[in-house]
């Protein structure tokens, strides 16, 4: 019993590798395909008026799918369609200024052939990924994208595995050809993407998240020890900000500044803000990002920071634990 279930351990682990080894030299073996097509196919997704629409049936329906999302989220207007509801009125949200990828491994799916004429009686224009270069969808292809593979990594040879591989290797070259081309950087990408970390790292603004109004612990410069520590405790931020008669920043005291008079043996009960403040200090402005504050406050090791308009004057605060909740950190 104990030798049969060590067999079946290392078949289907040997199973597995050889499934990737497949697929992976499937990638390599496209890659040596990718010519002039290619990089004629890149100039004309970027100059395409319209959107790309993305068409493939069954697994390569999938697939397909996938590049639409990717080529939608990298700068791209991009959408799929399903070849068999596009012969049912679907076709009509194709236009003119549009481009069609079509992907078939076998260039011969029933439901997409059935629909090429029309798409090239538009004057659509299509960039066929097939593994077949002689087939129906090659022949009416502008450009052709030679997706073939030795062999699937089925065991029987039949279900798409190594092809669809490639075929979606293949989608993410174009879109990362795309982007790379059209300077997309990371605050596009974040655009598209603002429920994400890097969204929100690069979208999120300290106006977004900061404490304001009663929320702000500030004191005045004639304030004394006993009413500024009352102040801190009732924010509950650790720190106090000292401003003029305008809210100006005119300093800071902080958790840290009171441990060190302690220590000193100073008579905190006849100090005032003006005496025991850290002058001048880091401030941002209100339409800074977050990360911004998260960076900030990393160098300086501090947990709090001022938020100040364009007149310096204090409009909020933010501490470490806002941008926890802000998944900005």
């Amino acid at each position: 019993m104990t030798s049969s279930k060590s067999d079946s351990h290392a078949h289907i682990l040997a199973l597995a590798r050889q499934t990737l080894d497949i697929e992976a030299q499937a990638i390599l073996g496209v890659q040596k395909h990718l010519g002039d097509p290619f990089v004629q196919a890149v100039q004309a997704i970027l100059a395409v008026k319209g959107r790309v629409v993305v068409m493939g049936m069954g697994k390569s329906g999938h697939i397909g799918r996938k590049i639409a999302a990717t080529l939608a989220s990298t700068g791209t207007p991009a959408f799929f369609v399903h070849p068999a509801e596009a012969s049912h009125g679907d076709l009509g949200m194709v236009t003119r200024d549009d481009l069609v990828i079509a992907l078939s491994n076998s260039g011969e799916s029933e439901e997409l052939s059935a629909i090429l004429p029309q798409i090239k009686r538009q004057g659509v224009e299509l960039l066929a990924i097939t593994g077949q270069t002689q087939s129906t969808l090659a022949q009416y292809a502008n450009w052709v994208i030679d997706s073939s593979v030795e062999k699937e990594a089925c065991p029987m040879n039949l279900a798409p595995t190594a092809s669809t591989t490639a075929q979606l290797a293949l989608g993410d070259a174009l879109a990362v050809a795309v982007l790379d081309a059209r300077g997309f950087k990371p605050d596009d990408f974040a655009k598209s993407h603002p429920g994400g970390s890097l969204g929100r790292r690069l979208l999120t603004l300290l106006s977004d998240i900061m404490r304001t109004g009663a929320q702000i612990p500030a004191v005045f410069l004639d304030t004394s020890l006993t009413e500024l520590m009352r102040e801190m405790s009732q924010k509950g931020l650790g720190a106090t900000a000292i401003v003029d008669e305008n809210r100006r920043v005119l300093g800071i005291f902080t958790d840290g500044d009171l441990r060190r008079l302690i220590e000193k043996g100073v008579d905190l009960r006849s100090m005032q803000a003006a005496q025991v403040m850290q002058p001048n200090p880091t401030t941002l402005r209100d339409n800074a990002l977050a990360a911004e504050a998260a960076e900030l406050m990393e160098y300086k090791r501090i947990t709090s920071v001022l938020v100040v308009d364009a007149d310096n004057i204090l409009c909020g605060v933010v501490n470490s634990n806002d941008l926890m909740r802000a998944k900005v950190i």
